[in-house]
């Protein structure tokens, strides 16, 4: 049986069970069972303490130089938090990766672009302290699932965010969005976090591409319902137009949540984890 073949069935399977069990609000067992065995954090802390943010950090054995990822969790701006994320920390750690599991507000507590601020100074406080944790600061990506994916590619895009926290763009090596939505229709539940209408815009990555943006790896499950796989192509083509290095992997048959289970059980998605890692190693090599 090929890996494909593998991939789309039990797999599909699984993404399904998450996705039912997601939308009947059981994310508290779900997540659970994710980190069931995941060790703590190497270090958890305060880069914000006017807004009662922090971060966990989880070091690799013996680091010495690692590459930085700063990874936002998704929850459609409205839920989520670090601890749920400890799986995606710890795997990467696990292959040599310093990861720096993010918080950032939600609404109703804030809304657009109070949350691309606080996802700035996370990556303002990974730049200023990862060598205290092996890693290299001058290797510092920034990633992110479903809605943290749109932080991370506007923090890519729209240089605003970082240059406020004292971040240059060119301080960042990478982007790596995990079924992002980056050119999306703001209506219903999502109006209250963006309003006023004529900011919408201004949450939309595809609209900054201007030609001085970090690579970006972009992977989207082709049957992506929540956010559409289109999200990520057009982004792709946006920055190739601008001659920009992007990798887009459009993984078949699978769901929004494919991108991050992949982190889970590598073998169930057999191209994430290696695209992550190969992507951090040499970002050059976008394409």
């Amino acid at each position: 049986m090929s890996a494909e073949t593998r991939f789309r069935i039990p797999f599909r399977a699984c993404l399904l069970a998450v996705a039912a069990l997601l939308s009947s609000g059981c994310e508290r067992g779900i997540f659970a069972v994710l980190n069931r065995g995941v060790g703590p954090p190497s270090a958890s802390e305060v880069f914000d303490a006017e807004h009662g943010l922090s971060l966990d950090v989880y070091a690799p054995a013996d680091a010495a130089n690692a590459p930085v990822v700063v990874f936002f969790y998704g929850g459609s701006w409205q839920r989520g938090e670090r601890a749920q994320y400890a799986f995606v920390g710890r795997r990467l750690a696990g292959h040599g990766v310093l990861a720096v599991v993010a918080d950032y507000r939600t609404f109703p507590r804030a809304k657009f672009p109070d949350f691309m601020r606080d996802a700035a100074h996370a990556v303002a406080w990974a730049r200023a302290h990862a060598g205290a944790y092996g890693g290299d600061p001058r290797r510092l990506f920034v990633a992110g699932h479903s809605a943290g994916a749109q932080i991370a590619a506007l923090l890519g895009t729209d240089a605003g965010y970082l240059r406020e926290a004292g971040v240059p763009i060119a301080d960042i090596a990478g982007v790596i969005g995990l079924s992002g939505p980056y050119d999306f229709d703001i209506t219903g539940q999502y109006r209250p976090i963006f309003d006023p209408p004529s900011q919408y815009p201004r949450a939309q990555a595809v609209n900054f591409v201007d030609g001085d943006e970090p690579p970006f790896l972009l992977i989207h499950g082709d049957r992506d319902r929540v956010v559409e796989s289109r999200d990520s192509v057009e982004l792709a083509e946006r920055l190739r137009a601008r001659g920009e290095a992007v990798t887009l992997r459009l993984l078949p048959g699978a769901g929004h949540f494919a991108t991050a289970l992949g982190l889970y059980r590598v073998e169930r998605a057999p191209d994430v984890l290696p695209a992550i890692l190969a992507f951090v190693r040499d970002p050059a090599s976008a394409r």
